[in-house]
């Protein structure tokens, strides 16, 4: 079995929800230009893009090469630019100082405390993700209302404020899956043959990075092979984080802590 034969089971309101995405894209595309995709390549930001392409809207598409990735996640960057003829920029982190931190700290430092872990998510992930977003005005991500506990209150634009060329500025953050289940992530991606990780096959629903990644089990929630050491409380990097979504680390960068959101709006399909 497959993940298409086990979870492709839409709501019954699919198709108003798909409805409703296209109408949050497309106004995105009108009040939040220039405009990207953060893509981690997992099926929700797999969807996101076929779905900005039926949306007819201008957006680029960036992934955040950690250096620890899976080779199957890596391996989706040609398929994707192959079958959308689009061009994926893609973000490292700073070689130095990522050497440095390894050589520091060791390989495994992410499982020796939670700000270690956060120290690393921090030169991986949030200082490229800055480098990602200088000079734009959104963001479109993958985020669902049913992946977690700290995800449950996210709306369908949110004003978050981000770190751009050393300066605090707000950027509206776009999720257009918000409402989706994992029935209708499935459901979508079967119906247009959308490519996606094989390790998705193998009880992954949930990928990053290959230390901090494993599968999942019968009856555990979505994201718990995720940093599955830690508490619950404590499992997101950064990129998605309300005030009191996660704890503070003791990073000196802003983007290394709890990103400030606010609602904007739910918009009418």
């Amino acid at each position: 079995m497959n993940a298409i034969s086990l979870y492709a089971k839409p709501s019954a309101d699919f198709a108003e929800k798909l409805a409703h995405s296209l109408a949050v894209l497309k106004e995105a595309a009108v009040t939040s230009t220039p405009l990207t995709q953060a893509s981690s390549l997992g099926v929700e930001d797999m969807v996101v893009t076929h779905l900005m392409q039926e949306a007819g809207i201008e957006a680029s598409i960036f992934v955040l090469d950690t250096g620890m990735l899976h080779a199957e996640t890596v391996a989706l960057i040609d398929r994707l630019e192959a079958r959308y003829a689009v061009k994926v920029d893609v973000y490292r982190p700073d070689d130095a100082t990522a050497t440095a931190f390894v050589q520091a700290n060791g390989s495994d430092a992410m499982y020796k405390s939670i700000d270690l872990r956060k120290q690393c998510c921090h030169i991986r992930k949030m200082e490229p993700l800055e480098r990602a977003l200088a000079g734009k005005k959104g963001w479109i991500t993958g985020l669902r209302r049913e992946q977690s506990n700290a995800r449950a209150e996210v709306h369908d634009i949110e004003q978050q404020q981000v770190q751009s060329n050393g300066q605090t500025v707000s950027c509206a953050k776009i999720n257009p899956l918000a409402a989706w289940t994992l029935g209708d992530v499935w459901h979508y991606v079967s119906a247009n043959s959308i490519p996606y990780n094989p390790l998705h096959d193998q009880f992954f629903p949930s990928i990053g990075c290959a230390p901090c990644t494993r599968a999942v089990t019968l009856g555990e929630d979505f994201r718990s092979g995720r940093w599955w050491w830690e508490s619950e409380n404590a499992k997101e990097c950064g990129l998605h984080v309300s005030g009191d979504a996660a704890e503070s680390s003791s990073l000196s960068s802003p983007l290394a802590r709890p990103a400030s959101i606010i609602p904007i709006k739910e918009v009418t399909a």
